[in-house]
């Protein structure tokens, strides 16, 4: 037996009791006489006392052991005479009477502790060792008991999981496929999932009305902290349904989650539209933990102030109390901050409401003061409040100034850890027009219903009334991330066909890669509906953490590669002929 309990299970009611236990050497301490070893494993450390008075060859074998060595001890639970409170066997140590060494080990490139001293590179290199971590640990049992969770409560409401193929058809739209190449079928290839879509609509056709499935995608796009080249989805589809029936549905489900896992009763989502938060935030995922709505200022152009005049929009927001902790060279900063490359903006204009009623501006020689108390007060602005001032074309405007929005709201101290403000933004546009390819592209996927009374205007509209489309399409936003999106979705094969004419498909192109759909609607297609939440997105919210990484055990960098295996990787010569491929580098 290798062990009778693990390194967390302890307690001082096991005092007297004969116990074995394995895991690995956290730490050991040689204090002359008395020898002290931290025993870890995933359920937490038990701290092991050799006494060199009464076990010399025992204590001098418990001195050779390096961290992370591999060991075996039986021994009797002893109370500390010096307790750890910060530890949940604090109150114990193991007197041990047999060490058996399982398996030696190297000194590890880093330190397997809590706060580690390995950069990102190191610990991705050798993600067995971090995986040895509390907190990696900790989050990785959490995304397991989040998918239990998950699949306890769909079932409960009569979901069924369903595996759909990983090996499928590659399509044209959204994000670059993954392709692999078939030796049986030579020049021809498979493409990985960018989502299951298209085989969980043909479920719903099939009668299972209520589908879901924690299903693995994966798409060929650029990193970043929140991104993977393979990601996980829940992945969820309802037929005879509303989007009020889906919005509730999965709106319980989070709530579920938030009380099961972390203890925190959510309470009604609100809602928005997609136009009220691009007006509103500059932003289809707003963070609702501050406010800080965008104000428009409009009223400002017309003063002979040119940069205002010639500008398409003027927009700002009030950051309550700030007027009196951004000093000119704070304000110099912030301004400098926007002007970097991934802001974009070519200045920054503050207006400061005095606690004495006064008024300083960057542009105050081109407004009287009367004017921008009026307008500070028209605005809600209270003594002691900055409005900060963004001008340009809207659109671009409105992005700038929702990084501007976020920043002030870190620098403020207004993101409290532990805050959740969730919210559905919903009524999307169905189409987006590319000035640069002259043509629509849909705004969630090519499968996206109009909202009813928008069908008429789809089906025979022209090209104005088609950039004015809605879509029955809704997103689900917590702290400024969106955890999910979905649609009702396009249930005839004529509406179906209308759209992909206005995503500029030909007849051929669209029979050729999604025939099988088309098809399926001629034979009693339900309406139907669905969702899909990022799963190691949903993990990281849950944890207040913005990096999906620490949450997958063996996650890509920000390259595409995985440091451990070294993928991915030439393939041989023998293997590309076998693909009916060329190899574009010399052979090794």
């Amino acid at each position: 037996m290798y062990r009778s309990h693990n390194c967390g299970a302890l307690r001082i009611s096991d005092v007297n009791t004969s116990v074995t236990l394995s895991g690995w050497v956290q730490k050991s301490r040689d204090l002359g006489g008395m020898t002290f070893v931290d025993l870890r494993d995933r359920y937490g450390i038990t701290q092991l006392v050799f006494n060199m008075e009464t076990q010399e060859d025992l204590c001098l074998l418990a001195r050779k052991l390096g961290r992370e060595f591999v060991i075996k001890v039986e021994g009797i639970v002893r109370e500390r005479s010096s307790k750890n409170a910060n530890r949940a066997t604090g109150d114990i140590e193991i007197e041990v009477s047999k060490l058996d060494v399982l398996n030696a080990a190297q000194v590890p490139p880093f330190t397997i502790e809590e706060d580690t001293d390995g950069g990102e590179d190191i610990r991705m290199k050798y993600r067995y060792l971090d995986l040895r971590r509390g907190p990696l640990q900790r989050n990785i049992m959490f995304r397991s008991k989040l998918a239990i969770e998950t699949r306890k409560y769909l079932d409960s409401l009569s979901f069924v999981e369903v595996e759909t193929p990983v090996l499928i058809k590659s399509t044209p739209e959204g994000a670059r496929d993954f392709i692999v190449p078939s030796r049986m079928n030579p020049g021809q290839a498979y493409a990985l999932p960018q989502s299951p879509q298209t085989f969980k609509q043909i479920l719903m056709i099939s009668g299972y009305d209520r589908y879901f499935q924690i299903v693995k995608c994966f798409r060929d796009e650029d990193l970043r902290a929140d991104r993977q080249p393979e990601f996980t989805q829940i992945d969820c589809e309802m037929s005879f349904v509303t989007q009020e029936d889906i919005l509730n549905t999965f709106e319980g489900l989070t709530k579920h989650l938030f009380k099961t896992l972390k203890g925190i009763e959510l309470s009604d989502f609100p809602r928005m539209s997609y136009d009220d938060a691009m007006a509103q935030y500059g932003s289809d995922k707003p963070d609702l933990r501050f406010g800080m709505k965008f104000i428009d200022l409009n009223e400002m152009k017309g003063h002979d102030f040119p940069v205002f005049d010639n500008a398409e929009f003027v927009v700002g927001i009030n950051a309550e109390g700030a007027a009196d902790q951004f000093s000119n060279k704070d304000i110099k900063k912030l301004t400098e901050w926007m002007q970097r490359p991934q802001v974009g903006a070519k200045g920054l204009v503050y207006i400061k409401y005095g606690q004495d009623g006064s008024v300083k501006s960057s542009v105050g020689k081109f407004y009287s003061e009367e004017f921008l108390k009026g307008l500070l007060d028209a605005k809600g602005a209270k003594p002691g409040d900055m409005m900060l001032i963004l001008c340009g074309e809207t659109e671009k405007t409105r992005k700038q100034l929702n990084e501007l929005r976020l920043e002030m709201g870190n620098r403020l101290g207004l993101i409290k850890e532990g805050d959740f403000k969730p919210l559905w933004v919903v009524d999307f546009p169905l189409l987006e027009w590319d000035e640069e390819s002259e043509r629509f592209h849909a705004m969630h996927h090519p499968f996206t219903s109009p909202k009813k009374e928008d069908v008429e205007r789809m089906l025979n509209g022209d090209h104005e009334t088609m950039k004015a489309l809605r879509a029955d399409a809704y997103d689900l936003v917590i702290n400024g991330s969106e955890i999910g999106g979905g649609s009702i979705r396009i249930h005839d094969r004529d509406l179906q066909s209308r759209n992909f004419d206005l995503l500029g498909f030909t007849k051929t192109e669209a029979e050729e890669q999604f025939g099988f759909l088309l098809g399926a609607f001629e034979y009693g297609a339900p309406p139907h509906g669905g969702i899909a939440f990022g799963f190691d997105r949903l993990c990281a919210v849950l944890n207040n953490q913005s990096s999906i990484r620490d949450f997958i055990a063996f996650p890509k960098n920000n390259q595409g590669r995985d440091m451990m295996i070294d993928a991915p990787s030439r393939l041989d010569i023998q293997q590309l002929e076998d693909l009916a491929l060329e190899s574009t580098a010399s052979a090794d």
